[in-house]
């Protein structure tokens, strides 16, 4: 586990030091109510919901910025509370927390969206943790680095901000689109494995299938590949890169 995973690691808050807003979703009310202990022993302020019906509620009123969502709800499961969440033009990030544990389920889960997932039976330090790296992808935290800008060509993106823009057109992008984006160029002209993308974006990999990294790959090109000369390449048999237009 990395050190700012750890128990001891610095409790993160909004940049005018409000705390990070946390809406656990699960309809087993003494699993809702451990996630969100820990999560507020984090410091988080946290609103717990049964059903997916309460799930979209809450969302709307409590405007969180993570969400702990189980799939299976007694009323409208979790992958409807999300696409619900999304047409609400909410991007908030989303962990998904299931029973299920396939690879097809997995890949369901975040192709409708989410942006992590963990399965039950799970460990509470497990789930902060994801959460604690679901933040950090969703300009809660200030990068350390010097020049927070990376650039390849006239794709600009800023790690302090999170914005994205190519050329004078600003991106919107999903946490896990930045951090997939974020990853290509901070290698440039280099070809990256789906493997080596599925261990750095996800943090696990899927039993051998890769088509969760095609289609965030094709996500990126959507907004990023049509406003000019296509940067994002495939390199058949291998991966792949990002690079300028020459």
């Amino acid at each position: 586990m990395a050190d700012d995973e750890t128990p001891t690691a610095p409790r993160f808050t909004h940049p005018d030091g409000s705390a990070i807003r946390a809406l656990v979703v699960d309809d087993e009310p003494s699993l809702a109510d451990l996630v969100s202990m820990a999560l507020r022993y984090e410091g988080w302020e946290v609103r717990t919901a049964l059903t997916g019906a309460d799930a979209v509620k809450h969302a709307r009123e409590f405007a969180p910025d993570v969400v702990v969502l189980d799939i299976m709800l007694p009323d409208i499961d979790g992958l409807e509370v999300l696409r619900r969440l999304r047409a609400d033009g909410r991007d908030v990030p989303v962990l998904f927390l299931t029973a299920k544990d396939s690879v097809d389920d997995r890949v369901v889960g975040l192709t409708a969206g989410g942006d992590d997932y963990v399965t039950k039976p799970f460990s509470l330090e497990e789930v902060v943790a994801r959460l604690r790296g679901l933040i950090r992808r969703s300009a809660m935290v200030v990068s350390e680095r010097p020049d927070p800008e990376l650039r390849v060509g006239d794709l600009v993106l800023n790690e302090e901000s999170y914005e994205v823009r190519r050329g004078d057109v600003e991106i919107e992008l999903t946490a896990t689109e930045f951090e997939l984006l974020r990853y290509l160029m901070r290698n440039p002209r280099r070809v990256l494995s789906k493997a080596q993308i599925l261990d750095r974006v996800w943090s696990y990999d899927f039993g051998g299938r890769s088509s969760i990294v095609e289609i965030y790959i094709s996500y990126l090109r959507k907004k990023i590949d049509t406003l000019g000369p296509a940067m994002i390449h495939t390199v058949r048999g291998v991966g792949y890169m990002i690079k300028p237009v020459t």
